[in-house]
This record gives C-alpha cells, structure tokens and sequence, in this order.
C-alpha cells in the first residue's frame, strides 16, 4: 500500500511546488517586463490623476469627443459587469436597439455608410477601441465642435490607428481615449 500512496504523495507534493509557487514566480517575474499592460495600461493626466486605462472602453457623450463603440455592459461601460447582452440575432430588443442607435447616428451623418461596429456592442461591452471608418465618420463633428479644421482631427485619428497586430492578427483599429486625450493635448486652450 505504501507503493501506492508514496507516488501519490510525491506527484502533488511536485506539483503543488510547480503550480503553486514556481508558475507564479515565473508570471510575476514576466509581468515585471511589461509594467505598463501589467497594472492595467492607466493613463494619468499632467497631475497624476487616473484618468483611465487604454485597455477598458469609456463612455464620452460631448460632440468635441469621439464616441466609442455601445456597451452592454451594466450601465455602459461598467468594468465590474463585463458581458455582452445575450441577446440573439433574431430578438426584437436587440433589433430594437440596433434601430435606434442607427437612426442617431444617421441623424448626425446623413447620407453616409454606418460602419457595424457604431451600433454593434463588444463581445465584453468595455472595447476601447473603434475601426478606422468609424472614427473617420466622426471626425466632422468633432472638427466642428472644436472649431478646428477637419485635417488636424483626421491628423490625430491617423496618429492613433494602429494595424493588424504582427500583420495578421485582428482589424486595423483606434483607441478612442487615446484620440481624445491626443486631441486634448493639441487643444489644451479648448474647455466646454
């Protein structure tokens, strides 16, 4: 019996030693190379106040803003509620919301092409960043309502639009906190 139990007791005493000490020593000691993405890629203002994270999506609501992509999560972009809706394709609240967003939007730019992800909520409902195209079909109204012209919004948007991550992975996209702190730091005269 004791030839039974001797292995037993030595596999967990291994990998209580592997899993429970020598794997979190070895992520500890990785997420010390990154510390930007390790404690939460926050973003701090000239004072050292938080002012958000480039990795979770917040809501900007003022027409000098670009807009991010709808939420879903808790009342809008709520880190403690990270989920989609579950709502299905073919439920009416979803295409009920669908709706509404679109009309918004198309109020704002008529006659032009809606780009999905304007009205279409992120798996996680805190997404920070939006595509190309939406961002481009903002930056009239916000070129506007800063009283800028419209190359320097589209300079900022340009600065901001990050590729394919090494080439292949994922869609050109643009943070939008960080097209709106860039626009801030060009404008810093512009307070509403």
């Amino acid at each position: 019996m004791l030839a039974q139990i001797r292995p037993a007791v030595v596999t967990i005493g291994l990998m209580t030693v592997l899993t429970g000490g020598l794997y979190p020593l070895a992520v500890t000691g990785i997420a010390k190379l990154m510390p930007g993405p390790a404690h939460g890629s926050l973003l701090k203002d000239a004072k050292g106040s938080v002012v958000g994270s480039a990795l979770i999506g917040q809501a900007f609501a003022k027409p000098e803003y670009m807009h991010g992509r709808p939420s879903a999560a808790g009342n809008g972009y709520d880190p403690t509620s990270s989920s989609g809706s579950n709502y299905g394709p073919m439920d009416p609240k979803l295409a009920d919301r669908v709706k509404a967003d679109a009309a918004a939007i198309a109020k704002d730019f008529p006659g032009q092409a809606i780009p999905a992800d304007a009205v279409s909520a992120s798996g996680s409902g805190l997404d920070p960043e939006i595509s190309p195209e939406y961002a481009r079909l903002q930056a009239p109204r916000i070129a506007a309502a800063r009283q800028i012209d419209l190359a320097s919004v589209q300079s900022v948007i340009d600065g901001e639009t990050r590729g394919r991550t090494f080439a292949i992975l994922g869609e050109p996209r643009v943070n939008v906190l960080l097209v709106n702190r860039a626009l801030d730091a060009r404008l810093p005269a512009f307070k509403k």
